[in-house]
């Protein structure tokens, strides 16, 4: 038994590992549970001493008691123990200095290092904040930090029932030291001091760690806007409920001063504030990207204080900026553990006579697998094919998993944790092993596998006459990608039975298609454009054309008529427990910068319904511009809710409004989504081909799961972004400077975000710079449109911009766009005045952008 309590701990060396009974002690009466331990600690300390003793010889071990708690020091030193405080004891290993920079601050320490002005207000202790929130007084919530502007962040209010379910903060006052994901209290300001979310981008890249005044830069948020409607709750952080502080990754800025110990770490995050730390190896530190955590942040600092936890390797490098975003976005990517891979089967594997007995045999019908080049992680086979009674048979066929993956033991949990496989730019973190995902789950021609098949018997007008669901036992006759299946469909000469299944399949996928957009699915669009990688370096060297066939939407409709048809089955069999997905219908204000733009042409978008909104975007077409469309449904995604797994027993709601379907589950890939593995285990238990356990009929069990994997996919969706923007930079990066037409996506009231569709690439063009003369802007939210000097910027206008990598911040390294067409013209008579002004700056302005082309925006100068 070893006893422990804040701010102490005991050490001592091995081979003991555990505590006799004499060590135990009771509680006194007076005496706090703290206090309490504190002793257990000192006792034990002083037996163990006196043990190694006895068996060492007159004491050539020692025990230290290590301890920052100043009474508990004193006590023990009494007691005869050798104690020291923490900072005492790291600092006498010197052949380790090192392990200083690793020692979190004290709330002593942090004090002395920050200033004496108060820059934040006092926050409020727990017990008020408590009082306040039950009665009404504050409001409890997350906090969300902006990426774009770190003086703006919304609390999202915890609460169901709640009027408000979001509130809006502005300026560092009111932010009043949260960090993002922290839970916080907010007082709600009176409606007359309602504002409305800012359109500035604003980043903290001020190159000191000065307390610099505040006051020029928040005033870029104020200004009233023209629609009350616009205006949102607005408040401020009151105090802090419970910090969500991790480990942080980024980079450090060394101290101007020579031989400064404090330094200022800026996070990869930029929701994350810079924090300020102690380190003695800053030189060995610059350009490196390093690990740094949070000890806490005083009312009297800018920023938090923190210390150094650990190096990553060389920024720019690809294992390292890989390892950088998997941490950054929590993504578990350590080797599978020799527990987990204790459960795995063991090699060689084959199909028992067991399997033959339990599970129908399938393998002689013509079953095949339709995916993109190089899947290796193969979930889904189909067939079709025409019964003696007129109609067709049709067959999904999926990897069974949860034949090898069985609930509770090391694998399953791990899986349950990891949540989703996660897909990199020329890499993949599995969510099973190896031997799993790319081999016995696989569902590789030519070899027979373990399924799980969801079978309809439809007419020719593609219409369920019966359903059946069974564990099965198949051989795939076809590997085939998107191109040769679309290939054998379109060849008229090839009759073979793989592609009569092939058409068959299209054929009747079409008429599903067509009749799920009548009933008003959506059908949305993504800029984003995939990398060819170099199979050697692992480097982007081309773009992959996005030409999307027919066998494209061919697959995705049978695999959404059989996640329709498996969640309607265990919903009707578990109506408690079922674990399901639902698409919730977005607010209408997510609907306003879609319908501004639409208006922008003189078109109207409805939102009512669905179906309303799917019609619109169908019918919204500009003459001579047919990439409208593709834009406006880019737009349209920007508004979408996130989809998200629930348990049917703890919600109500099961629409899914992408799809415009009244029930809908992940049944279709089990290799890659855990969600999957638990709606095969209902579906087993529905048709009594396998057994339940007790956590599978929990709602509250399986509701705490959904929780986890809808974190794990939005994590996953967020990395595999990142990846691209970094190997976006990686492509770039030896390009030079490209010229490249693009479309305006967002105005804000200081840049305009282009669109570059040959890349899928966005970029911001900024108009004002704290550092150079800046044209005179007018920004109108109503357009929204920005007027920069005499030229009038609105949504979708095409342009065209220089396009490169700017390096220049190692950290933050961003693909730079500067405006070529149009010409935004800065009038001669302001040039002059600013050069009176300042003229050193003007002509060094001047240069850079008439030599080096590199200026933002491209201004050019004229005579009036």
């Amino acid at each position: 038994v070893t006893y422990a309590s804040p701010g102490t701990i005991l050490v001592f060396c091995p081979p003991y590992t555990c505590l006799p009974l004499e060590t135990f002690i009771e509680r006194e009466q007076g005496e706090s549970a703290n206090d309490r331990n504190d002793r257990a600690i000192r006792v034990a300390a002083k037996w163990y001493t006196d043990h190694l003793a006895k068996k060492t010889d007159g004491g050539s071990l020692k025990v230290v008691l290590l301890t920052d708690d100043r009474a508990n020091k004193e006590k023990a030193e009494q007691y005869g123990l050798i104690v020291y405080r923490c900072e005492e004891y790291i600092k006498s290993l010197i052949g380790n200095p090192e392990l200083m920079d690793r020692l979190a601050l004290q709330p002593d320490d942090q004090n002395e290092i920050t200033g004496s002005k108060l820059l934040f207000p006092e926050h409020l202790p727990l017990s008020r904040i408590q009082s306040g929130i039950k009665n009404g007084m504050f409001l409890q919530g997350t906090f969300h930090a902006n990426r774009d502007n770190y003086l703006e962040g919304k609390v999202f209010i915890n609460r169901e029932g709640e009027e408000i379910n979001e509130v809006l903060l502005q300026g560092l006052q009111n932010l009043n030291r949260a960090v993002h994901q922290d839970v916080v209290a907010v007082e709600l300001f009176p409606k007359e001091r309602w504002v409305a979310p800012s359109s500035v981008v604003l980043q903290d890249d001020s190159p000191n760690d000065e307390d610099a005044e505040e006051d020029e830069t928040e005033n870029k948020l104020k200004g009233v806007p023209s629609d009350p409607s616009v205006l949102k709750p607005t408040g401020r952080v009151v105090g802090i409920i419970k910090r969500n502080w991790r480990p942080f990754c980024g980079m450090l800025s060394q101290s101007m001063i020579k031989e400064a110990t404090r330094h200022l770490f800026t996070p990869a995050d930029r929701r994350i504030p810079r924090i300020r730390i102690e380190t003695r190896q800053a030189a060995n530190l610059v350009g490196q990207r390093i690990m740094v955590a949070i000890d806490g942040w005083p009312k009297n600092s800018r920023y938090p204080n923190g210390h150094f936890v650990k190096n990553l390797g060389s920024a720019g490098d690809k294992e390292t900026e890989t390892e950088v975003l998997l941490l950054e976005h929590d993504v578990p990517h350590q080797p599978f553990s020799q527990a987990v891979l204790s459960f795995l089967p063991k090699m060689p594997w084959s199909i028992t006579e067991e399997d033959l007995k339990v599970r129908a045999d399938l393998r002689h019908l013509c079953v095949c697998s339709v995916d993109p080049p190089g899947c290796t992680d193969i979930d889904d086979t189909l067939h079709c094919r025409e019964l003696e009674n007129g109609n067709l048979e049709v067959g999904v066929h999926i990897a069974d998993v949860s034949h090898f993956i069985r609930p509770g033991n090391a694998l399953d949990q791990e899986a349950a944790s990891r949540g989703t496989t996660v897909y990199l730019c020329g890499k993949r973190i599995d969510m099973v092993p190896e031997l799993l995902s790319s081999n016995l789950c696989s569902l590789r021609s030519n070899v027979e596998r373990l399924a799980f098949s969801c079978i309809w018997e439809m007419n020719h007008n593609a219409e369920i006459l019966k359903a059946h669901f069974t564990k099965s036992i198949i051989n795939s006759k076809a590997s085939l990608t998107y191109a040769e299946a679309q290939m054998r469909i379109d060849d008229g000469t090839m009759k073979d039975d793989i592609t009569k299944s092939l058409r068959g399949l299209n054929r009747l996928a079409k008429i599903l298609k067509g009749r799920r957009i009548a009933k008003g699915a959506l059908t949305l669009s993504s800029p984003e454009v995939p990398f060819h990688i170099n199979s050697e370096t692992h480097d982007p060297i081309d773009l992959q054309s996005k030409e999307l066939k027919e066998t494209n939407s061919m697959v995705e409709e049978f695999m959404l008529l059989a996640n329709i048809s498996v969640a309607q089955k265990i919903y009707d069999e578990f109506s408690e427990c079922a674990l399901l997905r639902k698409h919730p219908s977005p607010p209408p204000l997510n609907y306003d910068i879609l319908i501004k733009a639409a208006k922008s042409r003189d078109l109207n978008i409805h939102t009512d319904s669905a179906k309303a909104l799917a019609d619109s975007l169908n019918n919204a077409t500009v003459e001579n511009f047919p990439y409208f469309n593709t834009l406006l449904r880019i737009l349209a995604t920007r508004c979408m809710m996130q989809a998200v797994y629930f348990c049917s027993g703890m919600d109500s709601d099961f629409h899914h409004y992408g799809l415009a379907s009244p029930i809908y589950t992940h049944f279709t890939s089990p290799i890659r989504r855990y969600a999957d593995i638990i709606v095969h285990r209902l579906l087993a238990v529905a048709i009594n081909a396998d057994s339940t356990y007790p956590d599978l009929m929990d709602k509250h069990k399986q509701s705490a799961l959904c929780n986890n994997l809808n974190y794990r996919h939005k994590m996953a969706q967020y990395a595999q972004r990142a990846s691209v923007a970094f190997h976006t930079q990686l492509f770039f990066k030896n390009k030079g400077i490209i010229n490249e037409e693009g479309f305006i996506l967002f105005v804000k009231k200081n840049a305009i975000i282009i669109l570059i569709p040959k890349f899928g690439l966005e970029g911001a063009v900024f108009f004002d710079n704290k550092d150079k003369p800046s044209p005179h802007l007018s920004f109108d939210s109503e357009g929204p449109t920005l007027k920069v000097e005499e030229h009038t910027f609105r949504m979708f206008d095409k342009v065209k911009v220089t396009i490169s990598l700017d390096a220049s911040n190692i950290q933050h390294q961003r693909i730079r766009m500067a405006l070529i067409e149009p010409v935004v013209c800065f009038c001669f008579l302001d040039f002059f005045l600013l050069l009176l002004r300042d003229c050193n700056c003007i002509i060094t302005w001047v240069s850079e952008m008439i030599l080096t082309g590199r200026s933002q925006p491209q201004l050019f100068l004229y005579s009036d």
